[in-house]
């Protein structure tokens, strides 16, 4: 898949715009990348999502999406969530997604079981990426 050619982001790291969602790298440190979304997710940009999420995947330890910009979220950006979490599990990378109201919704709906790793906000999640050192529990535990 062919991504905009990127530009500097305010923050440092770099951005793109996808259609309808403005996509933001940051880098925490050397092995840790906050990825932020802002705008719309749906199926002309879920897979633009994907690429951008994991093009570091093979330096990083930690990924965390920062989903709490997005406005508008349809069930293809759960569908890039989930592959994001495959392919996170795959690569033996770490990562969580910080989600809106809106990507709440609809997690509400198409992952009740809650399989996806999910956290409140940014700062909680980096601070748990560096400590963990393993990978988040993909599937719950029977209680």
């Amino acid at each position: 898949m062919i991504l905009p050619v990127p530009r500097p982001s305010p923050g440092g790291g770099e951005a793109v715009t996808c259609h309808a969602a403005d996509f933001a790298t940051r880098w925490v440190n050397s092995a840790t990348v906050v990825i932020r979304v802002d705008g719309e997710l749906d199926a002309a940009n879920s897979p633009q999502l994907v690429d951008y999420a994991l093009r570091h995947a093979g330096r990083i330890k930690y990924l965390v999406a920062d989903l709490t910009g997005v406005e508008f979220f349809g069930i293809a950006g759960f569908s890039a969530a989930h592959d994001i979490n495959g392919r996170c599990a795959h690569a033996k990378l770490t990562w969580t997604l910080v989600p809106s109201p809106a990507v709440v919704r609809l997690l509400q709906i198409c992952d009740p079981d809650g399989t996806l790793p999910l956290n409140t906000t940014v700062p909680d999640s980096v601070w748990d990426n560096g400590g963990s050192g393993g990978l988040f529990q993909l599937i719950p535990e029977a209680g």
